[in-house]
């Protein structure tokens, strides 16, 4: 699809709809999403979401700028919403990579303007952006946020969570993918104590790409 072509909204019982917000959030599923680029684009696997809480100590920021880096030099498939300032900073680094890229804004695609460091990439075939969210939905507030935070992750086959605030809508959906059976994971820090007790596993850069490697290899 040209960045010039109109988007696309996709109900719920169309062959392209994300058959993972279904089979992870039921009934809480949007009903139609609007995609621009390759719809085709979001079933290639192993996807990895990247969160984190608009504010985020400094040491974990800067392991979140390694962790881009390596992903982008193993063109790892990542989505998100990559709002925050921490997660638009790695959306700036994987942009200049090879992998794919699925990007969720909090707000329908209708009337969005496409930032030129997209253009590219969409053209090409390696990034799609998908929203749960159409019509006239132009206006993103804290529960869209947090809505297509659930949807990011429901999409993905593993969530790395660089940091989520104490008591934050991040945490809480940590809580839930947790409860899903699907693999949480964040950087092992006394900042991030409360992500492992609520069921996050303790990576470094380094585990994490070999997980993704084995995800892979096996076929997940």
């Amino acid at each position: 699809m040209s960045t010039d072509s109109p988007f696309l909204t996709l109900q719920r019982d169309a062959p392209d709809y994300p058959e993972r917000l279904a089979d992870y959030l039921g009934e809480d599923a949007p009903a139609a999403v609007g995609v621009w680029g390759d719809a085709d684009l979001q079933v290639r696997r192993p996807w990895l979401v990247l969160l984190c809480s608009v504010r985020c100590p400094g040491q974990l920021i800067l392991r979140a700028h390694d962790l881009a880096q390596a992903l982008m030099r193993a063109a790892t498939p990542v989505v998100g919403g990559f709002h925050s300032p921490v997660e638009r900073e790695c959306l700036t680094v994987l942009l200049r990579g090879n992998g794919l890229l699925v990007v969720c804004p909090a707000r329908s695609l209708e009337g969005m303007r496409l930032p030129a460091a997209w253009r590219e990439p969409l053209e090409t075939g390696r990034l799609l952006l998908l929203s749960p969210f159409t019509g006239n939905q132009r206006r993103p507030d804290a529960d869209m946020a947090a809505y297509r935070n659930r949807c990011v992750a429901a999409l993905a086959d593993v969530v790395f969570i660089v940091y989520a605030a104490p008591g934050s809508k991040t945490e809480a959906l940590c809580r839930e993918v947790v409860s899903w059976g699907k693999p949480v994971f964040t950087f092992d820090s006394p900042h991030n104590e409360h992500l492992m007790a609520a069921g996050a596993r303790a990576a470094t850069t380094e585990y994490l790409m070999e997980e993704l490697v084995r995800r892979q290899g096996r076929g997940e």
